[in-house]
């Protein structure tokens, strides 16, 4: 059974991502938990060496739970291209490069699809997997999964979100992640039962068994 959070424990999130770490404090606002970021804390950047989103979240949140003795969320996300099989995935910020450069992942998967002969919009299916893993100092851990589906365009459009959002557009919007400001993109407030983001998504399975309403 998943264990729940209440508002006087203090959390920690684990993650070093500017983008990830503003979604997530946007997304637990409501709640009223004391937030304690990963690089306030001098916590290094664990080795991510797990094969799906699942372990690398789980990495990401054991270590910091282990380091502070405090509970920890961690958020591993990526966006997938079908035609790539599923590139870059759970190596999505590392085509991004050192520098964390993400037009140049972007370019990437556009040369690749490109080489490949993938122009058509149907052809061009992706998606955004986000998984979040709460972690206790004991080693207790729990796991959200959450997905949205839609199409990788070319050119990049808008300056809103992070990471690949100016090229994904999600099913039945005809405009990127990137030209959304936050609250549209999320697509979520607490009460309700759906969500358009990928990360909302896994946050309403995280709040339902971990929040306190």
């Amino acid at each position: 059974m998943a264990r729940r959070l209440t508002a006087d424990t203090p959390l920690v999130v684990a993650s070093h991502n500017k983008g990830k770490i503003r979604e997530i404090r946007e997304l637990l606002n409501f709640y009223g938990l004391s937030l304690k970021e990963a690089e306030e804390l001098d916590l290094p950047e664990p080795i991510e060496d797990g094969d799906t989103f699942e372990a690398n979240a789980k990495i990401k949140a054991l270590a910091a739970a282990t380091a502070t003795g405090l509970p920890a969320l961690a958020d591993d996300s990526g966006f997938a291209v079908d035609a790539l099989d599923g590139d870059p995935g759970i190596y999505s910020a590392r085509w991004a490069g050192p520098d964390k450069d993400f037009g140049m992942a972007m370019r990437n998967v556009e040369e690749k699809l490109q080489q490949k002969g993938v122009i058509e919009p149907s052809q061009r299916g992706a998606r955004f997997v986000a998984v979040l893993c709460l972690a206790w100092p004991d080693g207790h851990c729990d796991l959200f999964r959450g997905e949205v589906e839609g199409t990788c365009v070319w050119p990049p459009r808008g300056d809103k979100g992070f990471g690949y959002d100016p090229v994904f557009v999600p099913e039945g919007f005809d405009i990127t992640f990137g030209e959304m400001d936050s609250e549209q993109k999320h697509g979520w407030k607490p009460g309700q039962e759906e969500a358009l983001s990928h990360r909302s998504r896994a946050f309403i399975l995280f709040s339902k068994a971990c929040l306190a309403s």
